[in-house]
């Protein structure tokens, strides 16, 4: 069906058992389940230098990047689950969000963020889930056009927080996530009926 809403569902993690991936694979179950074509997107699975302008000048974006930014083009919105690291985002997160917003030649600036829509979570073994994490990536997403739902979540005791399947375990989280991704669904559904 052509009004589907499409979402790109990542963690901005690299780590293979990393609970923001089994958290992103929660929420995108559930946006699956709402109606909306889900894609996953293993930055692991997607390696790039750091965002360096030489490289961008010289060769222009690395084949990863463009295949990322690609993906990004293709959806009207993101669910992200964000690692913490030391109060912020991940550098990997930071990287492919610098290379995407990167314009090739006849491009618009930030095609691929612009009027897009966001769900953000986090999970971590911390006592504040990664909840100072999403202040920053809110702030970045909000700066280069992203429209970032008000709902989110951030799971604090993350080992004690998913069973041994990567499934959330506790009733109220699961709640929560789908309340995000609802409303994720609701506002890029809205923004495509315009």
């Amino acid at each position: 069906m052509a009004d589907k809403v499409k979402i790109l569902c990542f963690a901005g993690s690299l780590r293979k058992d990393s609970f923001n991936k089994k958290l992103v694979k929660e929420a995108m179950a559930l946006a699956e389940a709402a109606g909306a074509e889900v894609t996953y997107l293993d930055l692991k699975e997607h390696p790039m230098p750091i965002y360096d302008g030489d490289i961008e000048a010289e060769s222009g974006l690395p084949a990863n990047a463009v295949k990322i930014k690609k993906l990004m083009k293709e959806c009207d919105a993101f669910l992200i689950a964000s690692p913490e690291y030391n109060s912020s985002i991940s550098a990997a997160l930071k990287n492919a969000i610098d290379w995407a917003s990167r314009p090739e030649p006849g491009e618009k600036p930030l095609v691929c963020f612009t009027g897009k829509v966001a769900g953000v979570m986090a999970a971590s073994p911390g006592a504040f889930g990664g909840l100072r994490g999403l202040v920053t990536l809110r702030s970045l997403l909000g700066n280069i056009g992203v429209l970032v739902a008000t709902e989110q979540i951030a799971i604090a005791k993350a080992p004690e927080a998913f069973d041994g399947e990567g499934k959330l375990t506790d009733d109220k989280n699961k709640q929560t996530v789908e309340r995000i991704v609802k409303r994720v669904i609701q506002i890029a559904a809205g923004l495509k009926a315009l």
